[in-house]
Order: structure tokens, then C-alpha cells, then sequence
């Protein structure tokens, strides 16, 4: 009878070892998968990453040659003011001259001349009267 315990025990042991066995291979297997999936989620992350980089790059590209548009134009005005303030300037001086003219001719002459008066605006062109109304803009003027 001890015989036969120790086969039936050996085989329930037996059994035992499968069945461990059998939960370590799916265990393993479940492992496995689950480590398939996490590197194509890792990929996939990557792949994303990636595509918003470039995404990100073209943008600031578009953005710096936006700038660098505005920049030139902003130049070019900047520097047709700086010729029309140099205009102002010589026709004020030219104004000056020819007012002076006058006076001397109406000294001389003894004629009333009306010599009008250099406006002040004029002289200080930066400080021109700004309209009391707001500026009107279209709502796309600062879209590109």
C-alpha cells in the first residue's frame, strides 16, 4: 500500500509540477505580450514625437520668415520717415529763407506784406496732433 501512496503521491505531485509549469509558460507568455505591446506603444510615442518635431520646426520656419518680412518692411518705412523728416526739415529752413526775403523786401519797400507765421508743428514734426479718434483696422491685417 506504501507503494501505491507514493505513486499517487508522485503523480499528484507530478501534476503539480505541471500545472506550475503550465501557469510559468502562460505567465511568460503574458509577459511577453505585454512587453510587445509596451514597445509598440514606446514606437508609436516615438513616431509622434517625432512627426511633432517636424511639425513644430516648420512652423518656427514659417514664423522667422514672417519676421523677417515685417522686419523689411518696418525698414523700409522707418526709412522713407527719416527721408520725410528730412524733407520737413529743408523746407522749413527753405521757408525760413523766403520769409526772410520778405521781411527785408517789405523793409525796403515800405509795402505791408502778410508774412504768415511758421506753424510749430511743422518745425517738430514728431509731435503732430494726434486725431482725438481711434484707428480703424481690419480684424485680418495682422493675419499671415
Amino acid at each position: 500500500m506504501s507503494t501505491l501512496q507514493q505513486k499517487t503521491s508522485s503523480g499528484s505531485e507530478r501534476d503539480q509540477y505541471m500545472m506550475i509549469d503550465e501557469r510559468k509558460k502562460r505567465r511568460m507568455l503574458s509577459n511577453r505580450e505585454s512587453a510587445r505591446r509596451s514597445r509598440m506603444r514606446k514606437q508609436q510615442q516615438l513616431e509622434n514625437l517625432v512627426n511633432q518635431t517636424s511639425q513644430l520646426q516648420k512652423q518656427n520656419a514659417e514664423i522667422m520668415h514672417q519676421i523677417n518680412a515685417i522686419t523689411q518692411l518696418y525698414l523700409k518705412h522707418e526709412s522713407e520717415n527719416n527721408v520725410l523728416r528730412a524733407q520737413i526739415m529743408e523746407l522749413t529752413d527753405t521757408l525760413r529763407s523766403l520769409n526772410s526775403i520778405l521781411e527785408l523786401a517789405e523793409e525796403v519797400s515800405g509795402l505791408a506784406v502778410d508774412i504768415p507765421e511758421i506753424p510749430g508743428n511743422l518745425l517738430e514734426p514728431w509731435q503732430l496732433p494726434c486725431p482725438s479718434q481711434p484707428i480703424m483696422a481690419a480684424s485680418d491685417v495682422f493675419q499671415f
